[in-house]
């Protein structure tokens, strides 16, 4: 069972849409959160002078979530992240950026190329976004002991940038929902389709392996008709789901799946047949 934390955040310039410091009780780690726009107000905070790594985000022209993951050494000229997130990248179009450093400056080479190559996959595999990095970050080599030090670093980071909000390291299903805990499997079928799916806290998750309508109904709803665009690489020739993905509502799913307009309510069941409808009151 995951323990209670105590995160401390800093609204710098007092409000919660300008820049953010924040810290973990029992952590060497320090992380910023800064807008882009906010970015030269940033030249005196010694912490981004260091060597670190930082996070990019922003949207792409589909207004889905885009980051980009690098690192930043600290140059001749003694500057570190600051510097280097204002250089160009042609990746990305960002308007916000998170810079993970320590407090005691103990990150070398070694440690932003292993936390770069982590970070970056771990995003990967969590999907929410779509990560802008051309390459995978080589790793570099580490010591067994180096490599659990910066693990349990790794840990604290995914907890702060969750509390920053962005779930970039979050699985669309939490442990817990993989194992059974909490709400129930549904299911739907319809027109030889069948899909299984849960309810989150973000909406609603089809799982993998589900099967889709490849027929779209002429009075299928536009959101529908763009989530079938966007998630066409989730697809396969025989109409099966290769990857869990997050839809906004139980009937967005059920629409997903069927092509069509179709209440979430009527269309998902449990293992006993009861409609979500009757589930929920």
């Amino acid at each position: 069972m995951a323990r209670s934390k105590t995160i401390k955040l800093f609204l710098m310039d007092g409000e919660a849409t300008g820049r953010i410091k924040c810290s973990l009780a029992n952590w060497t780690g320090i992380a910023y959160k800064i807008p882009r726009t906010a970015l030269d107000r940033c030249k005196d905070i010694e912490y981004l002078q260091q060597s670190g790594v930082y996070f990019l985000f922003g949207t792409d022209e589909n207004y889905d979530q885009i980051v980009y993951v690098g690192q930043a050494g600290v140059r001749k000229n003694g500057k570190g992240l600051l510097l280097r997130i204002q250089e160009p990248h042609q990746s990305i179009d960002w308007t916000e950026a998170v810079m993970f450093t320590t407090t005691n400056n103990s990150f070398g080479p070694t440690e932003i190329s292993y936390l770069e190559n982590r970070f970056c996959n771990l995003a990967m595999e969590a999907g929410r976004y779509q990560v802008k990095n051309g390459n995978d970050p080589n790793p570099g080599n580490i010591t067994e002991e180096t490599e659990s030090e910066l693990e349990e670093f790794i840990d604290y980071a995914k907890i702060v940038m969750g509390a920053l909000g962005h779930k970039v390291f979050e699985p669309l299903l939490s442990q817990a929902s993989e194992t059974g805990a909490g709400e129930p499997l549904l299911h739907m079928e319809y027109r030889k389709c069948r899909a299984t799916g849960k309810r989150t806290n973000d909406g609603f998750v089809i799982l993998k392996g589900s099967v889709v309508n490849p027929v779209i109904a002429k009075s299928c709803p536009e959101n529908v008709i763009k989530a079938r665009k966007k998630y066409a690489d989730k697809i396969n020739d025989e109409h099966e789901l290769i990857a869990d993905i997050l839809m906004t509502s139980p009937s967005a799913a059920a629409g997903f799946i069927g092509g069509a307009s179709l209440s979430g309510n009527a269309m998902w069941h449990d293992e006993h047949g009861t409609p979500l409808k009757q589930m929920i009151g």
